[in-house]
């Protein structure tokens, strides 16, 4: 794990001070529910990699230590929260790293046979909340 993913799950770990009304104006610690994760290595020479749904790419930063920057997706059906962020390795250029966050309220809207290929050359992960 990389220094800003640390920092990310350090701040997702953080309790945040949320002012409540019922309190009378007090601040109240409330913490943030994280939503379950999911992470593939891929070997491709492309990186986004057609998995049935529709994306929209929101950012991109480079990250410490890689010289591939990070993308940043969310899924564009309406009322989805689903998103995704896709890194190549440096350790390995020709391994593209996607780790999906959240579960998908819509079904998938292109046929499985559209990306078979991609699930043959994937390794998955268990989810775990210190992984990511």
């Amino acid at each position: 794990m990389d220094e800003e993913e640390d920092d990310e799950l350090e701040e997702e770990r953080s309790l945040k001070k949320v002012k409540s009304e019922e309190s009378g104006g007090e601040l109240k610690k409330k913490k943030k529910i994280r939503k379950r994760r999911f992470a593939f290595e891929t070997r491709s020479q492309v990186d986004v990699l057609d998995d049935g749904y529709r994306w929209r790419k929101y950012g991109q930063k480079a990250v410490k230590n890689n010289k591939f920057p990070r993308s940043y997706y969310k899924c564009s059906n309406e009322g989805c929260k689903v998103k995704k962020q896709i890194q190549r390795l440096t350790n390995d250029e020709g391994v593209v790293l996607t780790t999906y966050e959240g579960v998908h309220s819509h079904p998938i809207e292109k046929p499985h046979d559209s990306f078979q290929n991609i699930l043959t050359h994937m390794h998955i992960y268990p989810s775990s909340s210190s992984s990511f």
